[in-house]
């Protein structure tokens, strides 16, 4: 698969079986970012999917990535559940909003999306914002990724094995680079953590947008606190 917005909007089967370490080199979440949630979809011959991750920033709305949102229609869900069980889960009904500059300028994707729910999870407060351009000094720094995705095994042929079982989950990522629009980090993440937070310390800076094919090399997290992120946030929410 080529190396793109898409890379990590990967649909992931509920019933795909598999254990594994989800979010590459992550350790299960527990209730460390129980604000952390799934984007599902009921998609036509498939039923009940998870598409990709994301986070709520306000009592009714969950930011995700633009790739996720983009083309969506239909029953749209998000779930907070620690593990992602149909038979335990609750699901809140949302729409889909893609920022409108997604996709159209290869220097500043606008991979954002957010989903306004219809009514606020219980006993959930949104996670905190990043303050304006105060992603420019995190080169070298660590971030945490939060998300549901895969894990990377290397099966007996050295081939990449992508196990999915629906955990959300934690690692840690150094930045390498940070651009106008976006944090360059190394691996940490994987296919369906598109829209994951990237966190540093308790502060949301990114959104997993992109990665390398095998989940094992460098990855791109789209910052929320530029101007034209923020202009789109603030369509929904009163930011720092």
């Amino acid at each position: 698969m080529r190396h793109s917005l898409l890379l990590f909007c990967t649909t992931l089967a509920l019933l795909v079986p598999g254990a594994a370490t989800a979010v590459t080199n992550g350790t299960p979440d527990g209730n460390g970012h129980p604000n952390v949630g799934a984007l599902v979809a009921d998609l036509p011959g498939s039923g009940l999917t998870v598409l990709c991750s994301g986070t709520l920033i306000a009592p009714k709305v969950f930011l995700t990535a633009g790739h996720c949102t983009a083309g969506l229609s239909g029953p749209i869900y998000v779930t907070f559940a620690t593990a992602l069980d149909p038979s335990g889960w609750t699901l809140i009904p949302g729409t889909p909003v893609t920022a409108p500059g997604f996709g159209h300028d290869r220097s500043d994707p606008g991979d954002l999306g957010v989903v306004v729910l219809s009514s606020a999870p219980v006993g959930l407060g949104p996670a905190q914002l990043a303050r304006s351009n105060s992603a420019e000094t995190l080169n070298g720094d660590a971030v945490t990724n939060v998300g549901y995705g895969y894990y990377e095994r290397q099966t007996g042929s050295g081939q990449p094995r992508f196990l999915y079982d629906g955990v959300r989950r934690a690692s840690t990522s150094i930045v390498k680079s940070v651009t106008p629009s976006l944090i360059r980090t190394g691996s940490g993440v994987c296919f369906g953590d598109s829209g994951g937070p990237r966190f540093d310390g308790e502060i949301l800076v990114a959104v997993t947008s992109s990665g390398d094919a095998a989940c094992a090399g460098m990855s791109t997290g789209y910052r929320i606190d530029t101007p034209a992120a923020r202009a789109f946030l603030e369509t929904f929410i009163t930011l720092p």
